[in-house]
């Protein structure tokens, strides 16, 4: 059966069930018909006084373009914790448009591992992503508003952009203000996709509405004529704008095929953004469960880095354990086979793809120092020899490992792997930093891609140079930085899998987001508006019989 399928063939519980489950009371709860939810911000008074639950973070290794079932795994996990009578809430993020009609499809897990309803949550869901897009285009809109009539804060360059939460490479650069009236003012704008906006990142690292108002006033939209940072809260549109995401931020519950609560809030890309749900879902989640299972976009060095070294910074959070997810067709690709090919045993391949893995691992627990376990989601092709070399490899790494068949079997088959988690919570976990936020933002990014990606260095571009020469003589260096780069290698090449040679991490362009209060490095030849494949999902996705959804994934 396909995931639709199987979503459609399990009768869920209401959303009431759910909100009892978790004993919510009513007033705090706002119903979006009959399976989904939103939970108010301020319930989390009531819960202020409550310890907090064990956190988990689920991450993998550098991915196939189809992924490796890490949402898979997350909510099989998070099932299984339930199967063994202990309390787990999942925390995940929201899919965003872009690769649901791309190639990667949905993020609600598959086979019998998913979250409901799978379709709107893949599509429109509570419309917080489209609440995020028509934020961020309202600056926009005001900051053209104010060059048409009259300029008095002396704009000269300008830095916003506007977004849009779907794949299309044609706007990457635009020219606007060609309507030939009398004031309009042409000029080059672009769009980045909603989900790398600094709005989304706002929004999802924020602490209460009162800072989320704070930050997107802080948001710089460009320059003056003295070289001066010009700000959001100069337009007066920090207040329209929350007003625009007030109800958009309260977190998003829903459940999984087995009935377990899932708080689905937010969802920055990790490979151009900071790749984490909201601070504001997590937090909430660590108080109604005893176990948080949480995931951090693509690869651990894109979203697990994120996770830890912006988010937890951020949050005053740390995970108790953390699941390193890997497939063996992954692997295999990483050491060499071919995509075409990668269904047949090779246990060359395999051998040298373990490389990777174990790269995640040793970053994990000895840069990071945090208790991991690696997750195997397995596939039914894969081999017994296959499955052996695999699993004596990392335990000669001094790591535990698990077979986990949630696609297959739901709860059942993670048990193995919640019994390894529970047993790693146990341990202390010291999360250690990847650098200080005193150091430069050169230091900062170096010691990013030299410990967590091995690279030898980093080249800086003359333009990104001189960037950071500004935002140093701003004051504004002492933030975290979000390294934009591929996710399917270490390296910022995406053709690059073994990095078997020394490389370099080329970077080309910084952006400063004063408001998310990240410093952002743009790597390689990555994109913040992503582009569609030859042939997009779009093509498959469709209406049976003008009533229900096919072709969604």
């Amino acid at each position: 059966m396909k995931d639709i399928e199987i979503a459609r063939s399990i009768i869920p519980k209401k959303i009431n069930e759910i909100t009892e489950k978790l004993s919510i009371p009513e007033e705090f709860i706002e119903n979006y018909g009959k399976y989904k939810a939103k939970i108010a911000n301020k319930y989390m008074n009531e819960l202020k006084n409550k310890d907090d639950g064990k956190l988990i973070l689920v991450t993998s290794i550098n991915p196939t373009p189809l992924g490796e079932g890490k949402t898979t795994i997350a909510i099989g996990l998070a099932d299984a914790l339930n199967r063994l009578d202990e309390k787990a809430v999942l925390a995940l993020r929201e899919p965003s448009l872009g690769p649901v009609f791309g190639i990667k499809g949905g993020a609600t897990g598959g086979g019998y591992a998913q979250v409901i309803p799978m379709e709107d949550i893949n599509l429109h869901f509570t419309g917080d992503i489209h609440a995020i897009t028509s934020a961020n285009n309202l600056l926009s809109a005001m900051i053209d508003n104010h060059l048409y009539f009259g300029n008095k804060l002396r704009l000269k360059k300008i830095t916003w952009k506007r977004c849009l939460d779907l794949n299309d490479r044609a706007l990457r650069k635009v020219q606007i203000g060609l309507s030939n009236e009398k004031r309009s003012v042409p000029r080059e704008d672009g769009f980045d996709i909603s989900v790398a906006s600094e709005i989304m990142a706002i929004f999802c690292l924020a602490t209460d509405l009162e800072d989320l108002q704070r930050r997107l006033g802080n948001i710089i939209i460009g320059y003056n004529e003295d070289d001066k940072p010009v700000f959001a809260k100069d337009l007066k549109a920090e207040g329209a704008m929350t007003v625009l995401l007030k109800d958009a931020f309260n977190p998003n519950l829903v459940q999984t095929l087995e009935g377990t609560p899932a708080v689905i809030h937010g969802g920055p890309f990790a490979n151009i953004a900071h790749g984490c749900n909201s601070i504001v879902a997590t937090k909430m989640a660590l108080k109604l469960g005893k176990y948080v299972v949480t995931e951090a976009g693509f690869g651990a060095d894109l979203g697990a880095e994120k996770f830890l070294d912006i988010k937890c910074r951020c949050a005053g959070i740390k995970p108790d354990a953390v699941v390193c997810v890997a497939t063996i067709k992954a692997l295999k690709y990483h050491g060499g086979q071919s995509i075409d090919d990668i269904q047949n045993e090779n246990l060359e391949c395999l051998e040298n793809g373990i490389e990777n893995l174990l790269v995640h691992v040793d970053n994990l627990k000895n840069k990071y120092q945090l208790p991991v376990v690696v997750g195997i989601n397995r596939y039914t092709q894969d081999t017994e020899d296959e499955i052996r070399l695999l699993q004596e490899k990392v335990r000669e790494h001094g790591a535990d490992i698990s077979l986990v068949e949630a696609w297959e079997k739901g709860g059942e088959g993670a048990i193995d792997l919640a019994e390894k988690v529970i047993d790693l919570a146990k341990q202390k976990s010291n999360l250690e930093y990847t650098y200080s936020l005193n150091e430069g933002i050169k230091d900062k990014i170096r010691h990013v891609a030299q410990k967590i990606y091995g690279a030898q260095d980093v080249e800086f571009s003359e333009e990104a140079s001189q960037e950071i020469e500004r935002i140093e003589k701003l004051g504004y260096n002492n933030y975290p930085v979000c390294i934009a780069k591929t996710q399917y290698s270490l390296s910022d090449n995406p053709k690059n899998l073994q990095c078997e040679e020394p490389f370099n991490i080329h970077v080309r362009e910084i952006i400063l987001k004063n408001g998310a209060e990240l410093i952002v490095a743009i790597a390689g030849n990555i994109f913040t508006m992503p582009g569609l494949p030859e042939v997009p999902s779009a093509e498959k996705i469709g209406l049976d019989d003008f009533e229900n959804i096919i072709g969604l994934f």
